[in-house]
């Protein structure tokens, strides 16, 4: 159940995610941003709807859904995307498309942590956080 991510959590680690943010098409100054932010994001389910509140020094965003059901999504780096969030088993699964693109987030808790999969293409990052 998407209890498991329902806390607030502090990014510790990142890999790849320059590179990942390249290949999505992000200008090189909102990669050097985002390659030295520390966001901190907070899972929470209100009634029917989950929702996932992200804050950092360089912006803030939130998003609303019910877990299977596309809904309207503007991201940090400013793309206008039809996004759906699953859940499979344990993992929860969050797929952004726009412009004829696709991008798909892994989350899932292992040894406490909570571990981000993003995929573009060929391209692989991971983002790692512990709870605040």
């Amino acid at each position: 159940m998407v209890d498991a991510f329902c806390a607030t959590w502090k990014l510790v680690d990142s890999e790849n995610f320059d590179e990942y943010m390249k290949a999505i098409g992000v200008g090189f100054a909102t990669r050097q941003v985002g390659n030295v932010t520390k966001p901190t994001v907070t899972v929470s389910q209100e009634g029917d709807k989950v929702v996932i509140r992200t804050h950092s020094t360089f912006k803030n965003t939130e998003i609303s859904f019910k877990l299977g059901e596309e809904f309207d999504e503007t991201t940090v780096d400013d793309r206008n995307c039809k996004s759906t969030v699953t859940l499979d088993g344990d993992k929860l699964v969050h797929v952004q498309k726009w412009d004829g693109k696709e991008t798909t987030f892994v989350r899932e808790i292992k040894d406490g942590k909570l571990i981000m999969n993003l995929t573009f293409e060929d391209v692989h990052a991971v983002r790692t956080y512990e709870k605040a």
